[in-house]
């Protein structure tokens, strides 16, 4: 093969060169130069915050890392071999409702200490137990039925950075737009064009890369083409320059737990935040959620695998937390943790649980609204292998709220990226982006806001809510979560209001109505009987 077909038919404009620099990678652009195109479009709206994505792969059991304690005895009964016991769950200040896994001693500090968010249930209307097609539905936001080439993060740093990689990178904008540590480019990051990030494959190398070291070139005809490759990337190593400039302001930093992967990405993400990058976006990975099997220990439910991946999660996200508030940055960043899909409410016979649907998210960091968003998951009395956790808040109203209230981004330009609009949550405090209107979430927290009757039912029955006015959504779903029927959705005047119900066609069973008007959400438990 020539060497210019080479180039061609194997790099597309903007390419990630995994082996140019030990692992690391950097973007080299064919085509007009971008250091001497000048800078398209509108400048993008100037912040310094920072939003880090933690990925936990393979599917987190919600259930035993947020325990419902209200339902404790239902949540014992469903899953008695894997049950955490009700004396080793970690306590919350402020609510008797909820509990922590014993091994989260770190979130347990931060929420106790006002940096933590849990948002319960969060969830998607027709989850997929598909690992590879969940996961393409997280990552680009999209509805479960459509396919998206593009990402809810890439869309949004392409609506601020027009016409990404040309002109880029600039006086401006010097700095990557996002970096993706420990893992292969994610779709969340693809923009309109190309994937906005820079990808560091392996944390080791990043050090190895800081300190000018290449990985050998095989003594191959291939060899000899990545060689050239090199040659022509090294021509636009902007970017690299600046992280290097970047992470040489650092000497210093945090305690971080030994042999913990994702400790050392978020050491990274910390030493180069406090470097003065302006990189909007972290994306850092996590793996061996999928606990089908030995999620735990068959003498002591409190230790085991499951225990070892949530202990490493909140050991790494202190440290990381201490780190950014030693190297006074802590007012920049919001992290959010995030799985393909939860697990089953009742576990099996191996010790472990299976695919399910909604879970709980965490959204960390020293601006957070801290607290418990939602309520605890409702778990009925008899549950079967095919119950699961019906979903409170949908995942893209979590990335629409961090959008607006971290980064500032205009209603407008929301909806472009998120496609639709997307119910507000009050997740950050961002005096810049002067969000209101959602401290309303708190109504609610006593009130029945949607009722059934009869109850149970066995084909119809009259769903009311009370709507404070403003759009209006209710569902219905079905115990595996999924939205069977959508009653309404539009917007309403204040008042009361009555929907029938028909479930003609529809097996027995427990279904749930979902009513959200604003930030305000309840979910309602309906039981379908011959």
């Amino acid at each position: 093969m020539k060497r210019r077909d080479f180039v061609k038919q194997s790099l597309p404009a903007a390419v990630t060169l995994p082996a140019l620099i030990n692992g690391f990678s950097v973007k080299a652009y064919t085509g007009a130069s971008p250091i001497v195109q000048a800078l398209l479009g509108a400048p993008p709206t100037d912040t310094d915050k920072v939003l880090v994505l933690i990925q936990l792969n393979g599917g987190n059991d919600g259930l035993n890392m947020v325990i419902p304690v209200e339902f404790y005895g239902n949540y014992y009964n469903a899953r008695k071999n894997i049950a955490i016991p009700q004396n080793k769950v970690l306590t919350l200040n402020g609510t008797t409702k909820t509990a922590l896994h014993p091994g989260m001693v770190g979130m347990q500090t931060l929420f106790n200490e006002g940096k933590l968010s849990i948002v319960q249930s969060v969830g998607i209307p027709a989850p997929s137990f598909s690992h590879f097609r969940a996961t393409d539905i997280w990552m680009s936001a999209s509805d479960p039925e459509e396919v998206l080439n593009s990402g809810w993060a890439g869309r949004y740093l392409g609506t601020q950075f027009p016409n990404y990689p040309n002109g880029y990178p600039n006086t401006q904008v010097p700095d990557p737009l996002a970096i993706q540590i420990g893992a292969i480019p994610s779709l969340a990051l693809q923009g309109p064009v190309m994937n906005m990030a820079m990808n560091i494959f392996d944390p080791n190398s990043f050090y190895d890369f800081l300190d000018g070291v290449q990985d050998t070139v095989p003594d191959t005809p291939w060899g000899k083409e990545l060689k050239y490759i090199r040659l022509i990337a090294g021509q636009t190593e902007q970017y690299s320059n600046v992280i290097r400039a970047a992470a040489a302001k650092v000497t210093s930093q945090g305690s971080y737990p030994g042999n913990n992967y994702l400790a050392q990405q978020l050491k990274i993400v910390a030493r180069l935040v406090k470097g003065g990058l302006k990189t909007r976006v972290y994306m850092v990975t996590t793996g061996g959620f999928d606990t089908h099997s030995d999620q735990v220990n068959s003498l002591d439910t409190t230790i085991g695998s499951h225990n070892n991946l949530l202990a490493g999660l909140s050991n790494a996200i202190k440290s990381f937390m201490d780190d950014l508030e030693g190297l006074g940055v802590a007012d920049r960043v919001i992290g959010l943790t995030f799985s393909e899909f939860g697990r089953r409410i009742k576990s099996n016979g191996s010790l472990g649980t299976d695919h399910g649907s909604a879970a709980p998210m965490f959204v960390f960091g020293k601006n957070v609204r801290p607290g418990i968003v939602g309520n605890s998951p409702f778990i009925p009395a008899s549950v079967s292998v095919n119950d699961n956790i019906p979903f409170q808040y949908d995942f893209r109203s979590i990335y629409a709220s961090l959008l607006q209230q971290w980064f500032c981004v205009n209603a407008t330009d929301l909806e472009t990226i998120m496609l639709r609009n997307f119910q507000q949550i009050p997740l950050a405090v961002n005096a810049a982006c002067g969000t209101t209107g959602l401290d309303d979430i708190i109504r609610g927290a006593g009130e029945e806001l949607i009722t059934n009757y009869p109850n149970p039912f066995v084909e119809s029955t009259s769903i009311t809510f009370r709507t404070k006015g403003g759009h209006t959504l209710v569902q219905v779903m079905d115990g595996l979560g999924r939205v069977v029927k959508t009653l309404t959705d539009k917007v309403y005047t204040p008042g009361v209001y009555t929907l029938s119900f028909n479930s003609y066609g529809l097996p027995t069973g427990v279904y749930y109505a979902r009513f959200q008007n604003g930030a305000i959400q309840q979910v309602r438990s309906m039981l379908k009987t011959r």
